[in-house]
């Protein structure tokens, strides 16, 4: 199983932008796929953008398309999510995790994600507040 540690949320106002991290507790992460999920009380997880081990793909599904950027260093086994413009309805907790059955994915697509939503393994996740 692959850990991850997520970090950088908070409360902002509408606009605005926050950064948020997810560090990996194991070495062997940086070989893995990973993704940024998105979940409110009551919904679903739903994945947001993943990115493979070397950090040249990404996907972002559409509702964060160009506001949203998924990046890694891989020197030091953390992955990036960059949000910018932020709207009420990004609100909520973000998670991160790898794709521990394909391992790294050299095209991202909705289907990576929806594989990790499956077969991830989840840790605490980080709020995000976005006021209007």
């Amino acid at each position: 199983q692959v850990h991850f540690v997520e970090s950088g949320g908070g409360s902002v106002q509408a606009g605005r932008s926050l950064r948020l991290s997810c560090a990996a507790s194991t070495h062997s992460s940086g070989a893995f796929c990973v993704g940024w999920f998105h979940q409110v009380p009551g919904k679903e997880r739903e994945g947001v953008a993943a990115i493979d081990s070397t950090g040249g793909n990404s996907y972002y599904r559409d509702s964060v398309k160009g506001r949203f950027t998924i990046s890694r260093d891989t020197a030091k086994n953390v992955v990036f999510l960059q949000m910018n413009s932020l709207k009420p309805e990004d609100s909520g907790m973000y998670y991160c995790a790898a794709d521990e059955v394909s391992f790294d994915c050299p095209v991202p697509t909705s289907a990576t994600l929806n594989r990790i939503l499956t077969f991830g393994t989840w840790g605490q996740g980080t709020q995000v507040s976005v006021s209007s």
